[in-house]
């Protein structure tokens, strides 16, 4: 049972580093390294002058619509506004805030949980007083309600 090793072990002191891949820009166009102008970006990115905080567009109604919008339905990865299932949100100008919501069905497994965490979740945003959530049932929810990313993400566009 004498056989030899089918492989050798070589010890190596140092190696010399791989060569960095480099891309010469001398051989591309110039008008191809540029990008292009959105002539949206700007228009998209400007919030509306002289709303209050409280108003859709302001800073605390978007701190509460960006709270929102972390908070996933377990069953579709999605969150729950781009999913269509808030139906309103009302902020008055002392922070308390109003969020109407729904469920994708009464039966819904986080019926029980899901109001609370949007309770939550609204009412730790910077400037929010207090938070009340209505869960309602009329207009029932249906899936003409989420959003286009909702339907991209879920494959349905």
């Amino acid at each position: 049972m004498n056989e030899e090793p089918k492989f050798t072990v070589e010890q190596v002191d140092a190696v010399a580093p791989p060569p960095r891949a480099r891309v010469d820009d001398a051989e591309a166009p110039a008008d191809k390294l540029e990008r292009k102008r959105d002539y949206l970006e700007g228009f998209l990115k400007e919030q509306p002058s002289g709303l209050a905080g409280h108003e859709p567009g302001g800073d605390l109604y978007e701190g509460v619509i960006a709270a929102l919008k972390d908070i996933f339905d377990p069953e579709i990865p999605v969150n729950i506004y781009d999913l269509g299932l808030i139906y309103g949100v009302d902020i008055t100008p002392d922070g308390g805030a109003t969020v109407t919501m729904t469920l994708t069905t009464p039966h819904c497994p986080v019926a029980e949980s899901m109001p609370g965490e949007v309770e939550l979740r609204v009412g730790a945003v910077p400037g929010i007083r207090d938070c009340e959530v209505n869960l309602v049932w009329d207009p029932p929810w249906d899936p003409a309600k989420m959003s286009d990313e909702a339907r991209l993400e879920l494959g349905m566009l």
